[in-house]
């Protein structure tokens, strides 16, 4: 491909990548490797403003693929988890019923197989760090965006205002690009979550950490399930998660901000279990409701020339271990088709993206909402299957 060629559709052309999760950092970086002048708008004051949430793992024919592309392999080496792709299943009783050792280490990054496991703050900042300085505005929370003429004027929550002529939504299932395309809204998948943090679970839950053993684990009931992931920085994600009706967190009467309250629907909810489960639940210090919604995509949008989108902005779906590794192979697509010398104008460059981007999303939904109900409300018959390996 003529890079430079290619690069002419994006010459003289200001890009606003409006989120800075993997999704919208990888493409800042690969866009920027191209020569575009790119800037990321996101939300948070800094880097370390929250944590971003457990584990994920990427995979060899996506994530990785990005990170390999992007030219990132070794800084990633440096910053992922070892051993942390390992894998455990429990019983109610807490019973270890299967056991998936590691798939390999930093000499099998080449196995497709394996998976290796990183914490989302050290993904971000593996990526931060190859950014030119200044390329992430933080504090900009979107608040309108604004079509003048052929540019976009974008103003944000701290008061301060940005133009551009080529906007990218990399922010997540509460876009606020996403209108700009279309008004087709997220549906319900019937299953809830309920996740807990917990920041110091060696001493605050030992049996729980222990049975964690820096790893992914799900214990599962009849109905009902709870999987736990290790942070980065020695804490503890955890997800309760069952089927609920769509007005649930309403109908419930649970207020989701008193600790003490949760921890007793929790226990009552997951009567019958072992207890050491219950010290999972009083050991977390805040608690977050999440009603596991997706964007049907039978109704995709007209493409435009000068706005996009990436990520769960896109193709929002329920948790299936694929969300980061989808928005960063988007994003690959993406700086692709905006640099490819193939195509006549934006506009056509972005149709053959998100025609890219749909057609894999179609197919990772279906596999997402066939097996998120199984995962949050397993059968009796999954149960039943369930044999302690240790007696």
């Amino acid at each position: 491909m003529d890079t430079q060629k290619g690069l002419n559709l994006l010459e003289n052309k200001r890009i606003a990548i409006v989120g800075g999760g993997p999704g919208g950092l990888t493409l800042a970086l690969l866009l920027q490797r191209k020569g575009a002048d790119v800037t990321v708008y996101e939300r948070d004051y800094s880097p370390e403003t929250r944590i971003q949430g457990a584990i994920v793992d990427l995979h060899a024919d996506s994530g990785l693929k990005v990170i390999k592309a992007a030219g990132l392999l070794d800084a990633f080496k440096a910053a992922y988890m070892p051993g942390a792709d390992k894998f455990r299943t429990l019983d109610q009783h807490a019973n270890i019923c299967v056991e998936e050792a590691s798939q390999g280490t930093a000499a099998d990054f080449e196995d497709e197989h394996f998976r290796p496991e990183i914490d989302r703050g050290a993904l971000r900042n593996v990526l931060l760090n190859a950014l030119s300085p200044d390329t992430v505005v933080w504090d900009s929370q979107l608040t309108s965006l604004e079509e003048v003429a052929t540019t976009w004027h974008l103003t944000f929550k701290n008061g301060t205002t940005a133009v551009a002529d080529l906007v990218i939504g990399a922010d997540g299932y509460r876009s606020k690009i996403r209108p700009y395309l279309t008004d087709g809204k997220a549906v319900y998948s019937g299953a809830t979550i309920i996740q807990g943090e917990i920041d110091h679970p060696e001493k605050d839950c030992p049996e729980i950490y222990k049975l964690v053993d820096k790893a992914n684990l799900v214990a599962i009931g009849v109905g009902k399930s709870i999987a736990a992931q290790p942070r980065g920085d020695g804490g503890l994600t955890f997800y309760a998660s069952s089927l609920y009706a769509e007005d649930w967190l309403k109908t419930s009467g649970i207020d989701f901000t008193n600790q003490d309250e949760v921890y007793a629907y929790l226990v009552d909810f997951y009567e019958g279990w072992n207890p050491v489960f219950y010290t999972l639940f009083k050991a977390c210090n805040h608690f977050v409701p999440r009603p596991l919604t997706y964007f049907p995509l039978d109704q995709p949008w007209a493409t435009q020339s000068t706005i996009t989108l990436i990520g769960d902005a896109a193709h929002l779906m329920p948790p299936s271990g694929e969300g980061v590794n989808t928005a960063m192979l988007d994003a690959l697509d993406l700086s692709e088709c905006l640099t490819n010398s193939e195509f006549a104008d934006l506009q056509t460059a972005i149709a053959a993206y998100e025609g890219q981007m749909r057609a894999r999303a179609v197919i990772l939904l279906a596999e997402s909402l066939g097996g998120i109900k199984e995962f949050a409300s397993p059968s009796e018959a999954s149960v039943k299957e369930l044999v302690p390996l240790y007696n």
